[in-house]
C-alpha cells in the first residue's frame, strides 16, 4: 500500500496504527513523504513504513530546470538486495574515522539485461549534489525553519482561499 503523507490539503497523519495493521496482512507500506516534511513529523519508519520514498525537489532545485527531480528511496533491510544500486557506503577517512561515501551505482551494464533492476538516470547527479549541498548548508535547524514558515504560509494561502 501506498499512502502520501502530508496529504493534497498538508495535513500530517500518524500511520502507526495503519501500518501495524498491513504487517498484519503481510503487506508492504510505502510511505511518500514530502523531504521537507520529514524535519517536522515523525520519520517514516518510526511509523512502520517498509519503504519511504519522495521527491528531493524542493532541496535547492528550482522548478524552472524542468523534471525529472532527484529523489529519495529507503526500504527495510529485508528490501534492500531489492533496491535499484547501490547508495551509500561506509569507509574509513585516512585518520581512521568512519566515514560515510557515495556509492551511487547507475548502471548495471556487467549485469544482463533480463536481470537488472536499475534504470536510474546519471544525469540526476548534478541535482542530487544540489540537494544534498542545500541540505548541507541549511543544517537541521535551518531546515525546520524552511519547513515551518513554507507550513505557515500554506495555512495563510488555505485561509485565504476559503
Amino acid at each position: 500500500m501506498l499512502v502520501q503523507n502530508p496529504d493534497t490539503l498538508g495535513n500530517f497523519k500518524d500511520h502507526s496504527e495503519l501500518a501495524a495493521k498491513l504487517k498484519e496482512k503481510k503487506m508492504i507500506f510505502t510511505l511518500d513523504s514530502d523531504i521537507l516534511s520529514l524535519t517536522l513529523m515523525k520519520p517514516p519508519a518510526e511509523m512502520g513504513a517498509d519503504i519511504a520514498v519522495g521527491s528531493a525537489q524542493r532541496f535547492g532545485i528550482p522548478m524552472a530546470f524542468g523534471g525529472p527531480h532527484p529523489g529519495y528511496f529507503a526500504a527495510a533491510d529485508q528490501f534492500k538486495r531489492k533496491m535499484p544500486g547501490r547508495i551509500i557506503g561506509i569507509s574509513k577517512d585516512r585518520h581512521g574515522n568512519q566515514a560515510f561515501r557515495m556509492a551511487l551505482q547507475t548502471r548495471e551494464q556487467h549485469i544482463r539485461r533480463d536481470k537488472a533492476t536499475s534504470n536510474i538516470c546519471t544525469a540526476q547527479a548534478l541535482l542530487a549534489n544540489m540537494s544534498a549541498f542545500y541540505m548541507q548548508w541549511h543544517g537541521p535547524k535551518g531546515l525546520k525553519k524552511i519547513a515551518n514558515k513554507v507550513r505557515f504560509m500554506s495555512q495563510i494561502f488555505m485561509e485565504e482561499l476559503e
